[in-house]
């Protein structure tokens, strides 16, 4: 049966081992269909758009969205795909967005780069290296304020940790013991450059420990361990405990964006890497520890497809978003707009 395109939430985190298996798969191969298609059609020249590669990233992404509830806030960066189809975004809106359509999640203004669906948590992601953990800050706060037991979830790759916003902000975090968990998407490149060549110590999780945050730092091809690392710190926040810092170690095999070439890569890097894609990778490994069928994976895979199709269908099928529109939501009344 395919998922209805309009109804898919955010996967739960519950049950078996064998269960959250099966979730953070589906959502892993959600993301990776999904980024399938949206490179086809830049790939053809259908559309046109920044996008930037997110393989590699799945299952850290896919284990933030099951530890999250649906009330809870995310704000993440450019390389948002993974983050935005984990928190329960449904594909529709993301695909509409994509390709500037009025349909979107931000009726076709923000474009791949500035997704936002305040109903389901997504409060904003950003073109601008840093700026959602400062962002996460006031969302924490918020929670805190409101004590209704929300968290805030913030993402952000390797190279963001080098500036000064994500210092003052893991700082900020930990003086006021906000709600609040900073997930480093390690990559391993900042742009261009390896995290070798821009940092002496590599183990990031000691600039939260610096501040007197606790910090871990876990495998991101290992999707069950990943997502246990979330789901603690998530829990530890949501109990007024504090801020986590956690850094999931992974590795991006494309480029820094779509059509850049990536030749200053180590080859035996990127062979090793592509060697434990995590989505390959996690398939095998659920049916080699017996929990699901080839059969239900298949069908998942199936359904999966169907539903990355059909968003792709209506984004085309979605009016383009009309110039008189890209001013509406800009200023506090469409008044001030049209000044």
């Amino acid at each position: 049966m395919v998922s209805s395109p309009t109804s898919v939430a955010a996967a739960e985190s519950v049950g078996t081992p064998a269960d959250v298996a099966l979730n953070l798969y589906r959502s892993m191969r959600r993301m990776r269909a999904l980024e399938n298609a949206l490179q086809k059609v830049l790939s053809t020249g259908e559309a046109r758009f920044p996008s930037y590669p997110i393989r590699g990233l799945e299952a850290t992404c896919a284990s933030i969205g099951l530890a999250m509830q649906p009330s809870d806030y995310l704000s993440t960066t450019y390389r948002c795909l993974g983050d935005v189809v984990a928190k329960g975004v449904p594909l529709r809106g993301i695909a509409a967005e994509f390709l500037g359509r009025v349909t979107g999640t931000s009726k076709g203004k923000g474009g791949s780069m500035h997704l936002s669906a305040p109903e389901l948590g997504l409060m904003a992601t950003t073109g601008i290296v840093g700026a959602g953990a400062p962002i996460a800050c006031g969302l924490g706060l918020a929670a805190q304020l409101e004590g209704n037991g929300q968290v805030a979830v913030t993402t952000f790759g390797d190279g963001a940790t080098s500036i000064g916003a994500i210092a003052e902000s893991l700082n900020l975090a930990a003086i006021w013991n906000l709600p609040l968990v900073f997930v480093c998407q390690n990559n391993q490149w900042a742009e261009h450059t390896s995290i070798s060549d821009y940092t002496r110590n590599t183990e990031l999780t000691s600039r939260a420990e610096a501040v007197g945050m606790r910090a871990v730092r876990v495998d991101g091809f290992a999707p069950l361990e990943i997502h246990a690392a979330v789901q603690a710190a998530v829990e530890e926040a949501r109990a007024g405990q504090g801020p986590v810092f956690v850094e999931s170690v992974t590795y991006r095999t494309k480029g820094h964006s779509f059509g850049s070439e990536n030749r200053y890569v180590p080859a035996e890097e990127r062979k090793a890497a592509e060697a434990r894609d995590p989505v390959v990778a996690f398939r095998l490994s659920i049916l080699q520890e017996g929990w699901h069928s080839e059969d239900t994976l298949s069908s998942i895979d199936a359904d999966v497809d169907e539903e990355v199709r059909d968003a792709m269908e209506f984004a085309r099928s979605s009016d383009p978003t009309p110039p008189e529109e890209m001013l509406r939501d800009v200023y506090g009344n469409q008044e001030d707009s049209r000044r």
